[in-house]
């Protein structure tokens, strides 16, 4: 039989050039968590299917990759629903596991517990520009902070990566799923519809006032909830501070602390960022996961066009397995697209080793085969790179080849010494 040489649809191979850049990335987010007291773990790829259809994750629990059960769990002609096949799957972010990872072991870690997780996530999903359906996240967590340092220093951690990594003029998209709630309520809008009237308005970028405006009459909600509801936003566009414009007009609809939160998060990013970029106010920021208790953000990139991670606080996650809430709050680069943007740029890794190519004529004596190796040992032990193979008889063009890889110096070993 045949083998099939494709990877699975809508995934990839990485090829040389790619894994130096993502390994390169890789050293630069664990180096500069660190400073900032996260810690590296891991959990598995594959998760108790109860815990990935949780009702916590949102449109992503459509697209589980499922592991049907093994041996004589499995009963295919017997079984009349999908849970009677099904018992686990591939994770979908890694939230979920964290947060069970948390759940199980929180007595042996230290509160509060800032976490550093990197790994690939899998989603039956129709592949776009700058991810796949595998691709690899890239999370910070803090848990058993209630205050908004968690945010502001999940933010400052995020931030200072990106400008390590070259990006700038990017921004720090904020909201406040309290602030969304409340001007719902405002607005007239049943409570059991906020979901819905959370869906609408994330099209905002997408569709416009007069878009949003339009889906929402067509959902149902009457002329006077959605006027009301829309001219809170067109008020926005000419206010000065957008949390005090609405933390004024919602009133008792709104908590108070909630607009001293935002308000110090914002003044404390801008006061102490190491990197060239803003944080603003968007109250049509709505991200979907349904876990999400409080602040949220996103990274808006403009080479990009559009979100390259994010995050928000999750309070209420951790009581799900456990019965009691722990404060959580994550923030999640968008490794995958940050990946293609340098490499659309043509980023070249800085600083790295001298590569050193020992070229081997075929037939050399032992001897000189070990001297070779003894050399190349060497050098590798004092920090250089250096690729010992067999020189081939064009060697023109092996060169060539070793230049497009990074070789910048070549030895050459023969049979018998050269003519002078």
């Amino acid at each position: 039989m045949a083998l099939n040489k494709k990877p699975v649809t809508g995934m990839k191979d990485i090829l040389p050039d790619e894994m130096r850049i993502r390994d390169y990335v890789i050293g630069v987010i664990k180096d500069t968590y660190g400073k900032f007291g996260f810690t590296s773990i891991e959990t598995p790829c594959v998760e108790n299917i109860a815990n990935l259809s949780s009702r916590q994750g949102g449109d992503n629990e459509k697209l589980i990759f499922k592991i049907l059960k093994r041996g004589e769990k499995l009963k295919l002609a017997e079984a009349e629903t999908e849970e009677e096949v099904v018992d686990s799957g591939l994770r979908y972010d890694l939230t979920v596991p964290l947060v069970r990872f948390y759940s199980n072991n929180a007595a042996n870690l230290p509160n509060p517990f800032k976490a550093l997780q990197m790994g690939n996530v899998w989603r039956a999903e129709r592949p776009q520009r700058g991810r796949y359906r595998q691709f690899m996240q890239c999370d910070i967590d803090i848990f058993g902070e209630p205050s908004n340092l968690a945010e502001i220093e999940l933010i400052l951690a995020t931030t200072t990566t990106l400008g390590k990594l070259g990006f700038k003029n990017f921004e720090i998209r904020i909201n406040e799923r309290r602030i969304l709630k409340a001007m719902a309520a405002y607005s007239g809008f049943p409570e059991e519809e906020y979901d819905s009237v959370f869906i609408t308005l994330d099209k905002m970028d997408k569709i416009g006032i007069d878009g949003v405006e339009a889906e929402l009459m067509g959902n149902g909600f009457s002329a006077e909830c959605v006027g009301r509801y829309l001219e809170l936003f067109r008020g926005l566009g000419t206010a000065e501070d957008g949390v005090e414009y609405l933390a004024a007009i919602l009133g008792d609809y709104l908590e108070p602390e909630v607009k001293q939160n935002l308000q110090e998060i914002i003044a404390s990013v801008r006061t102490t960022k190491s990197s060239a970029f803003d944080i603003v106010f968007d109250a049509t920021l709505v991200r979907g996961m349904s876990y999400y208790t409080g602040t949220i953000f996103e990274i808006a990139m403009p080479e990009y066009g559009g979100s390259c991670g994010g995050g928000g606080r999750y309070d209420a996650m951790v009581g799900r397995f456990t019965g009691n809430d722990v404060p959580a709050c994550g923030f999640s680069i968008g490794f995958e697209r940050i990946i293609m943007l340098l490499m659309e740029r043509g980023f070249k890794v800085p600083n790295e080793a001298k590569k050193t190519a020992y070229l081997v004529e075929r037939g050399v004596s032992t001897d000189t085969l070990c001297d070779v190796l003894a050399m190349a040992q060497a050098e590798r032990s004092a920090g250089r790179q250096v690729l010992v193979t067999r020189m081939n008889k064009n060697k023109r063009f092996q060169k060539e080849q070793l230049i497009g890889e990074g070789y910048e110096d070549f030895v050459e070993f023969y049979k018998k010494p050269m003519k002078q």
